[in-house]
């Protein structure tokens, strides 16, 4: 198959869904720039704030494309090109540009309040404590997946041979590994984000305190990148991968309670210039590589090897791609921030539905990237590798794919465009880390002032709540590997997605509209996350004796199944008592 076809098939049928469906929907919500919204009727300059649809458009993407639709496309690659490209097309446009527009939409109609509050207006306080517990648990599982990544990428080493390089160069750190000469690029990549993240608290005061031109600081963040990349090539930072582990629990902790100006924001706002740049240089390299005539080197279907290495296609496929067709973490974004900053209901579908059009796009141009830019059996090689004591690495296999490809469109060397893969792919996995923690931590304040009447002061604490954010990730991710973590990490993602247009549903029929464009993906997502946990419990998580995987998928099983029944149980009521209050 053509490198440049799969990612026009897929663009084409972006553009159609969101020419007609995301119309549907706005008309179904009948949507009304008259109204005003809650950045206009609350606006305070603070959390609500009307924000014109360019600017809301980044801060959205940035948002919700972490590593997920890159590792996730990556490691499912393994069923072959054609069913990861079929999920991705079919399932960003019928289920997660659905549930990214929906809760957006019914974030803005509810005062900007959080998935959290509506399914509390939708199902009551039992309702709200079941979606509370089931985030928690959620984005537990997503740090201690990229935790465990990050460490793995930055300690990355790949053979010589794959970056057409000599045994005798000098660009690189040379490291014996097993007999084999490897590039250490995970250190080139560890320089870097050292580099960006001790520039940050500068940049930050430039922009926040000294109020800089905008032009300027984008010009300082653009050097700032270019020169960590110049200095990781010199002076490449190598440590032991439980060693990273340690020094980003902390770094973590650290930064779940400082301002966010200090270092969330500028870093976010350094790294997005090497995202930006990333993604446009991903799909530029497929097109001219399609003309060129590169083809997938991956087999369109491989079936009985995916199922060999990861589990029978269905599930195991939808929740692997996670991200890359729908993503629970959406709706977090779209209730956290988004929907405070909506300045008119008819961007509601250019930031939503366009936002998950083009992480399912993202999520198309990994997947040429890694097929066509890397040989299937070094791809296998870096995924699934069979030498003692190496881990998978997913970022890895991204970034060698990245820089193939780049060298077949562009004759960019490989050594330069896998390392500015790996940059690529770190700036995600750092950015989704630290907001997920920072995320954690409001949850758990959220979580105990539910569960006592009186919260203890110790629990009011950011430490606390901090400390044990991170000492339940750190635990996670030390114990269990990327490929025993990433399938129930997809799972409860999906999931709790699943969970959000269930609550959109009951809020659509509350005020009598028609549902079944929510309700239809909610099954569907439901069904599949719920069989892949009872897989994952019982051969798995039970025979390997992994007490704490197994209780995180109980628990996952039982608050899914108790929202599900108060679903139920209000649409029976709402059945009977038809209720026709106007959106």
């Amino acid at each position: 198959m053509n490198a440049a076809v799969l990612l026009v098939l897929a663009a084409l049928f972006f553009f159609l869904a969101y020419r007609f469906y995301a119309r549907f929907i706005a008309r179904l919500f009948e949507e009304d720039d008259r109204k005003p919204t809650p950045a206009c009727a609350l606006k305070d300059d603070r959390d609500y704030v009307p924000t014109k649809p360019l600017v809301l458009f980044g801060h959205h993407f940035a948002s919700i494309a972490g590593g997920g639709p890159i590792i996730g496309p990556t490691t499912a690659l393994l069923f072959g090109f054609l069913p990861v490209w079929l999920w991705a097309v079919i399932g960003t446009i019928f289920i997660g540009c659905v549930h990214d527009m929906t809760t957006l939409f019914a974030s803005v109609r509810e005062k900007g309040k959080s998935i959290s509050e509506i399914a509390k207006a939708s199902l009551g306080n039992t309702g709200f404590f079941l979606f509370i517990s089931f985030t928690l648990l959620m984005l537990l599982l997503v740090t201690s997946a990229f935790l465990g990544l990050t460490a793995t990428a930055l300690t990355s080493t790949i053979p010589l041979e794959v970056l057409q390089l000599p045994p005798d160069q000098t660009l690189v750190r040379t490291v014996m590994v097993g007999g084999v000469a490897k590039a250490a690029i995970g250190g080139i990549a560890s320089t870097s984000v050292i580099f960006i993240t001790c520039c940050a608290p500068l940049l930050g005061f430039l922009i926040y305190k000294r109020q800089i031109n905008v032009s300027l600081a984008a010009a300082i963040a653009i050097l700032i990148c270019a020169a960590s990349v110049a200095i990781g090539l010199k002076f490449p930072v190598t440590l032991q991968p439980t060693v990273w582990m340690v020094v980003l629990s902390l770094y973590t902790l650290m930064a779940a309670g400082i301002p966010v100006w200090v270092i969330l924001q500028p870093r976010d706002f350094t790294n997005s210039f090497l995202l930006y740049a990333g993604v446009a240089a991903l799909f530029a390299a497929g097109i001219v590589a399609g003309f060129k005539g590169v083809t997938f080197t991956a087999p369109a279907l491989n079936l009985a090897e995916g199922a060999s290495k990861m589990g029978p296609i269905w599930p195991f496929l939808f929740i692997t791609v996670a991200c890359g067709a729908i993503s629970g973490f959406h709706c977090l974004v779209s209730g956290g921030t988004s929907s405070k900053q909506v300045a008119k209901e008819s961007d509601v579908k250019k930031v939503a539905f366009g936002g998950m059009l083009l992480e399912g796009l993202l999520a198309i141009g990994v997947l040429v990237a890694v097929g066509c830019g890397l040989l299937f059996q070094d791809y296998v090689n870096i995924m699934f590798p069979t030498v003692a004591g190496v881990r998978s690495n997913p970022i890895l296999a991204f970034a060698a794919g990245a820089g193939g490809l780049l060298n077949k469109a562009f004759a960019v060397p490989p050594l330069y465009g896998t390392v500015f893969g790996i940059l690529l792919v770190e700036g995600f996995v750092a950015t989704t880390l630290d907001t997920a923690v920072r995320l954690n931590r409001y949850l758990f304040e959220e979580l105990w002032q539910v569960m006592f009447r009186k919260v203890p002061k110790i629990m009011k604490s950011y430490l606390f709540n901090a400390l044990l954010c991170v000492f339940l990730m750190y635990v996670l991710a030390y114990k269990n590997a990327f490929l025993v973590i990433w399938p129930i990490f997809g799972t409860a993602n999906q999931l709790l997605a699943s969970l959000a247009l269930i609550a959109v549903s009951v809020w659509l029929v509350n005020r009598g509209k028609t549902a079944w464009f929510t309700i239809v993906p909610a099954v569907f997502m439901m069904v599949t996350t719920i069989y892949s946990l009872f897989i994952l419990l019982i051969e798995k998580y039970l025979p390997q004796k992994n007490i704490m995987l197994s209780v995180v998928d109980v628990l996952l099983i039982v608050f899914s199944l108790g929202v599900v029944y108060m679903a139920f149980g209000k649409w029976r009521e709402l059945k009977r008592i038809p209720e026709t209050t106007a959106l």
